[in-house]
């Protein structure tokens, strides 16, 4: 949706032909038709035809109210305190990467994480010539290592010693005035709630946590890729990275894509599995997405960003407009006969809206679903909860009438909300039936007996 509104917005007329829009369909990452997705949100769209124009080219242009959000957007971007803490942010990034050097291709996956305006090369970049500027690298798709042809990249321009302090080491320094590099500091753990881990496991996070703290911006690619100290630090450099999101959380593919840039490979998947209590990976409509767990408290952000509050605007006009579609479609269809639906027609505008709420603010709401779907994405996750048994967690049956007894348990206790959760699944009580076959199962001669007077009865029917 910004994707689209910033096209129209570069245009002069701001409005563009809905053609346009459909030819760049991919480039705008829509999920639908062009057309189809402007009419799902007539909040924010405005289809229109322009005087003497053709009903068969309809044009599409910005709502009033939108264009009132958009520029609070743009008066955020423009404040000089907000420009040096992305420029901040923007720093740190680079000094998280060995030779200084981030693609360009890289940044822009995560340009909406860090909070830059779409065009920051241009409005951002230029203004801060003493942190970085805009080169050439050879092989930026596999670790800078001369392979791949060339690409464009920002590159560090001074090492900021004040700024290469990461926020594990801000915390130490404020409770402990005695801090040094090197010692141990334990990551802040949040466990779902009922969440338990076996004895032997707890004792080795307890002496993981012991470790000595390596900042993610020194370079540790000398340990054992396997080591326990090694994961110390891929676990801090991942942390970091996420409290430099003014989201605090991003796909996991975005995670992935940087980890191999930066070297880690399979690691920092390593770590999203084995510390559950510092990351959570929730997944919704297909998309997983990595969250810092220790960033929001009561499914609300703990570090307010004003473009999070812009954000939260644009969500609320976009669910306007789904609840006037449900409206529409609720008085059209209370005369009609009720039909079962599809499965394919189940909760479609519903799943959209929780999915928009879910992407910017809330966290906790994300772990209540598509638990199954986290398990079988990340490799080995059946392992996190260690110790847990059973696969179908209550609330999950798949009966078309849910039993009584579940719509109570159901709604008396919260259901595991972590990857790796585990609920013991109760064993049904056998039937008297039950036990009678599996008697005459363990009792040859019982089960012998049997057959023998049906076919005497199978040979009286044929003699007559």
């Amino acid at each position: 949706m910004i994707a689209l509104k910033n096209l129209i917005k570069s245009e002069p007329s701001k409005s563009i032909p809905i053609s346009i829009a459909s030819e760049n369909k991919t480039q705008l990452c829509l999920p639908t038709r062009a057309i189809d997705f402007i009419r799902k949100y007539p909040s924010i769209f405005e289809e229109f035809l322009p005087p003497g124009g053709s009903p068969t080219r309809p044009y599409v242009r910005l709502t009033p109210e939108v264009l009132s959000i958009d520029e609070e957007e743009q008066s955020i971007y423009d404040r000089e305190s907000y420009r040096e803490d992305i420029a901040n942010r923007l720093l740190r990034l680079v000094m998280l990467t060995r030779i200084n050097k981030l693609p360009i291709h890289i940044l822009e996956k995560l340009k909406w994480d860090l909070g830059l305006p779409h065009d920051y090369a241009r409005t951002l970049v230029m203004d801060f010539p003493d942190y970085f500027e805009i080169t050439t690298m050879k092989g930026s798709s596999n670790n800078g290592n001369g392979k791949g042809p060339p690409s464009l990249a920002l590159e560090l321009v001074c090492w900021s010693d004040e700024l290469a302090v990461s926020v594990m080491e801000k915390k130490a320094k404020k409770g402990n005035l005695e801090f040094k590099k090197g010692m141990p500091l334990a990551f802040p753990l949040q466990y779902s709630r009922g969440y338990d881990l076996e004895k032997k496991v707890k004792i080795w996070v307890d002496e993981w946590q012991k470790l000595p703290y390596i900042s993610p911006y020194e370079d540790a690619s000398h340990l054992q890729s396997k080591s326990d100290q090694a994961e110390k630090w891929t676990v801090a450099v991942l942390h970091e990275l996420l409290h430099l999101f003014i989201s605090k959380k991003t796909e996991r593919d975005n995670i992935f894509c940087l980890g191999e840039y930066l070297g880690f490979g399979s690691r920092f998947k390593r770590a999203l599995v084995n510390h559950p209590g510092i990351f959570y990976v929730s997944s919704k409509l297909r998309t997983h997405t990595v969250v810092l767990r220790e960033a929001f408290k009561r499914d609300l952000l703990v570090e307010k960003n004003p473009i999070m509050g812009v954000r939260y605007q644009y969500i609320h006009l976009m669910n306007k407009a789904n609840d006037q579609i449900k409206k529409t479609v609720t008085t059209n269809t209370s005369n009609v006969q009720k039909r079962s639906p599809r499965a394919d027609e189940v909760g479609m505008d519903a799943e959209d809206e929780d999915a928009t709420h879910e992407d910017y603010d809330h966290t906790s709401e994300d772990e209540n679903e598509d638990k199954d779907d986290d398990e079988d994405e990340l490799d080995g996750s059946q392992n996190v909860g260690r110790g847990r048994t059973g696969r179908n967690a209550p609330g999950n049956f798949e009966t078309k009438t849910p039993l009584r007894t579940s719509v109570r348990a159901s709604s008396e206790r919260r259901v595991p909300n972590m990857v790796g959760d585990r609920v013991p699944t109760p064993r049904p009580r056998r039937t008297d039936s039950h036990k009678g076959y599996t008697g005459a199962a363990k009792s040859p001669g019982r089960a012998d007996h049997s057959r023998t007077r049906v076919r005497l009865r199978t040979e009286k029917t044929f003699a007559h």
